[in-house]
């Protein structure tokens, strides 16, 4: 293996001093045209940012909100913000909500938390975040290319902020949650995550995931810009509507990093044909990074059949687990380690048993621990709650109130993730949220898993959630599906009787966009739950 000095700890604006102009950021634009630019041009643009910041009297550790598409605005209002010693927080801008109702009730919230000092638009966010700033009295957003228009770029950058991001968690489990990352934090997991993937400045990497959650943000543009390798990055929205696109891209110019959640491979699933993929050379293609949600084992081996006659490796597959309360990583495979699959000790055979897809190992400079309900480590292939500490954790904290519905708490640098899983072998296996489960017969139940055996059933990924709860003293299980199908029902009742035979079945159907999802498309399976109860679930 590599020695981690190959992989140096670079600091986060340190490409600003001597970038090159033979690297760059490739931004999506029409039909297949990529609209390149260098690091040199992106670092002047950011300290000219950082220059107009001040001039409108930003100070170290204000924060800036930033609400942009991915572009060549958006890193430099990113870079701009920490080079002016602020803090940036990417909010999600409208195209990621269907309802202009639901946008403005999430950036509301947001916005009280963040309580920025400037907000950075674009013009398709400057109408719903300007309403949004003069309902909460905070001063009016800029746009960022008048924000730049005839500033000088400062000399240098300034003194880093102390924390480098506010990033919101998903919302999943309730409203989301604004975590300071620590400048330190920030810089330890990128680094963390280079030395895990074996990033070089001349390994390339492609992005489709939105810039406002942290797998896309962290995860990608940021790792991009400090590793100094060339970036092409796509709208989400590009990615759904041709995937090809996509993967021609990765062919042509021999890319060797990406990264998506599982949705993502059941999307090319089904709508990619072997047809299309002829010519194409996945050979270059080092690591696909999988996270933000759970990993369906058959849609890695299906993808593997797909595209294995093109150069593609199993090997290439490297699930990962993390959080924002962590920066991003906490756990991961290394490129050519292979994925496997397991189930928890004594649940391996047994009816509805979904195969858990290995998440790897702690990063460097993070420690995991699975515990049970006595804070007690557990024995291997033993269920219990996972608690991360170390270099990713330290100095991370939330904004304003800790506490929480989702179990997750963050405190003297621990965190408690309130998710549930197990080690194996030293690799973490990821069930799900503590709170997304029920507990009958001494078996525990995930939400998540349920949904996975739905998948694998026939119903469409993200087209169906599952509740798990008690209802008047009666052990529930509710599926909620959108556009449903009519083989769908058989399907939940199969699934549901197999593992929760005592549990009260509810078939739910919902009109389409009906699901309750966070801005990355996660279930909102509490406030779902809620309204379930409340009886305003809209059916």
């Amino acid at each position: 293996m590599t020695r981690p000095e190959s992989y140096p700890d670079r600091a986060l604006l340190e490409w600003l001093t001597d970038a090159p102009a033979e690297r760059g950021l490739y931004f999506a634009g029409p039909r297949d045209s990529w609209d390149f630019h260098s690091y040199r041009s992106l670092a002047r643009l950011t300290l000219t940012t950082a220059a107009a910041l001040r001039a409108l009297g930003v100070r170290r550790n204000d924060v800036v909100v930033v609400v942009q598409r991915s572009s060549p605005g958006f890193a430099a209002s990113l870079f701009g913000a920490l080079a002016a010693g602020a803090t940036p927080s990417s909010i999600a801008p409208p195209f990621a909500f269907q309802r202009s109702e639901d946008y403005q009730r999430h950036v509301d919230h947001l916005f009280r938390t963040a309580a920025p000092a400037l907000t950075i638009c674009d013009e398709d966010s400057f109408e719903a975040v300007g309403k949004t700033c003069a309902g909460l009295g905070i001063r009016q957003p800029v746009l960022f290319d008048e924000l730049v228009r005839d500033v000088e770029p400062a000399s240098a950058p300034y003194p880093l902020p102390d924390h480098a991001l506010i990033q919101f968690t998903s919302g999943s489990s309730g409203f989301s949650r604004g975590v300071r990352v620590a400048s330190d934090a920030l810089r330890a997991n990128v680094t963390a995550t280079r030395r895990r993937l074996g990033w070089r400045p001349e390994d390339a990497g492609i992005s489709w995931m939105p810039v406002h959650h942290d797998f896309g943000l962290t995860g990608c543009l940021i790792n991009m810009v400090v590793t100094g390798s060339d970036g092409w990055l796509m709208q989400p929205e590009h990615f759904l509507r041709d995937p090809v696109r996509y993967l021609r891209c990765i062919s042509e110019n021999r890319i060797g990093l990406t990264a998506m959640p599982n949705f993502g491979l059941a999307y090319i699933l089904r709508r990619v044909r072997p047809a299309a993929l002829e010519g194409m050379d996945f050979s270059a293609l080092r690591s696909v990074s999988l996270g933000a949600e759970r990993i369906d084992p058959d849609a890695l081996e299906a993808v593997e059949a797909l595209l294995g006659p093109y150069g593609f490796r199993r090997g290439v597959f490297t699930p990962a687990y993390g959080g924002a309360e962590a920066t991003l990583g906490v756990t991961g495979l290394a490129p050519d380690e292979g994925w496997t699959a397991s189930a928890p000790d004594g649940e391996d055979g047994r009816p509805g048993t979904a195969r858990i897809v290995g998440c790897g190992r702690p990063m460097e400079g993070v420690t995991v621990s699975v515990l049970d309900e006595d804070d007690r480590p557990v024995p291997d292939g033993t269920v219990g709650e996972i608690v991360v500490g170390g270099t990713s954790v330290t100095g991370n904290s939330y904004v304003g109130e800790a506490g929480s519905a989702s179990g997750t708490s963050l405190a003297s640098g621990v965190l408690r993730s309130g998710d549930a899983g197990f080690l194996r072998d030293g690799q973490l296996f990821v069930l799900g949220r503590l709170g997304d489960g029920i507990k009958m017969n001494g078996k525990m139940v995930f939400a998540e898993s349920l949904e996975g055996r739905l998948h694998e059933l026939g119903v469409t990924e993200r087209r169906a959630a599952v509740l798990l709860g008690f209802r008047d003293g009666v052990a529930t299980a509710a599926v909620v599906m959108e556009g449903a199908k009519p083989e769908w029902d058989e399907a939940a009742r199969e699934v549901v009787t197999e593992s929760l035979p005592d549990a009260e079945l509810l078939l739910v159907h919902v009109r389409r966009s009906g699901l309750a999802v966070t801005s990355s498309g996660k279930p909102r399976r509490r406030l779902m739950w809620k309204q379930l109860c409340e009886g305003t679930l809209a059916v």
